[in-house]
């Protein structure tokens, strides 16, 4: 049980999400994991999960955002935080395959309650994490209630706490928007502190924009996980566990993630796949937008989410 308690926690890195198959008294002690819903899971949940990870930039204040939607008790609960990222995730716990679809920040949607349709990353700000989940749900028709938030933070805090990731830089990175985002990082491969992998993870200055973004952000994943599982980083669990904890909300059913646990040693990045929302780039007025190729999208949508489709 010990070894697949480590395993499930080394993969959650990756698609920051699997760790609350590993920690139900922390997440429950700590209020993490929102009961609010009726848990279902015992009929739901045989041998796969369907969830969308967002990452968003709350500088720290993914707690506050949390409160203010308890506080409220309504579904949708304004943020006026974007997410900078977003990927829905399907991970099948008995046999280890895991797909991962990167949706760019700019696709254009329709989004419940509004009478244009807008960039997809507007939802979380306009109603919080259930109207960026229903908004993918009504996007790709798929049977989609389950998501995880994770703050920039949480990628800085544990990428420090093993002591840097290396990386090789795809070109020189530079870019200026002060006071909110600055970013200096030179081509080639080095070794990335927390705040430079933050700069790496947000850079947009690539040829293909938001689509050389997401490319570098999967190319991160991937050596995140292969650095962590190295053995002098083991010790380093606890403290990467603690503050993975303080910049993380959920409501994926406490009960139905430890049950997912029994079978986590079978998870195995080398079943990893990991494609993006086909399209194109568009101005529209003022504004960049990525134009997502409906058929495209759909053919790719039933290949890595069949069992989730709505019929």
């Amino acid at each position: 049980m010990k070894k697949k308690f480590w395993t499930a926690f080394l993969i959650s890195l990756v698609c920051f999400s699997i760790i609350f198959t590993i920690a139900g008294k922390y997440l429950s002690d700590n209020n993490i994991v929102d009961f609010s819903q009726e848990d279902d899971s015992e009929d739901e949940f045989k041998d796969e999960i369907l969830f969308l990870f967002m990452g968003i930039d709350a500088n720290g204040g993914i707690e506050k955002i949390k409160e203010n939607r308890n506080k409220e008790g309504d579904r949708y609960i304004e943020t006026g935080n974007r997410t900078d990222t977003m990927m829905l995730c399907k991970f099948n716990f008995k046999t280890g395959e895991t797909n991962i679809l990167s949706i760019p920040r700019d696709t254009r949607v329709r989004i419940r309650g509004r009478k244009n349709e807008y960039k997809i990353n507007a939802a979380y700000s306009y109603g919080g994490p259930y109207l960026a989940v229903d908004t993918v749900k009504d996007f790709l028709n798929v049977d989609l209630k389950y998501y995880v938030t994770v703050d920039y933070l949480a990628v800085k805090e544990i990428v420090d706490a093993i002591g840097g990731i290396k990386i090789d830089v795809p070109q020189d990175m530079k870019h200026n928007d002060i006071p909110s985002l600055r970013i200096n990082i030179k081509k080639g491969f080095q070794t990335l502190n927390g705040d430079k992998a933050i700069e790496f993870l947000r850079y947009r200055g690539y040829k293909e924009a938001d689509i050389g973004r997401i490319k570098a952000q999967q190319m991160f994943i991937k050596e995140f996980i292969k650095q962590v599982l190295k053995p002098k980083n083991i010790i380093k669990l606890p403290k990467m566990i603690n503050a993975y904890f303080d910049y993380i909300d959920t409501n994926i059913p406490l009960n139905s993630m430890v049950k997912a646990v029994t079978n986590a040693n079978k998870l195995n990045m080398e079943n990893v796949k990991t494609e993006t929302i086909p399209g194109d780039g568009k101005k529209i007025g003022k504004e960049d937008f990525w134009i997502y190729d409906e058929n495209k999208t759909k053919e790719l949508t039933d290949e890595m989410f069949e069992d989730f489709l709505i019929k």
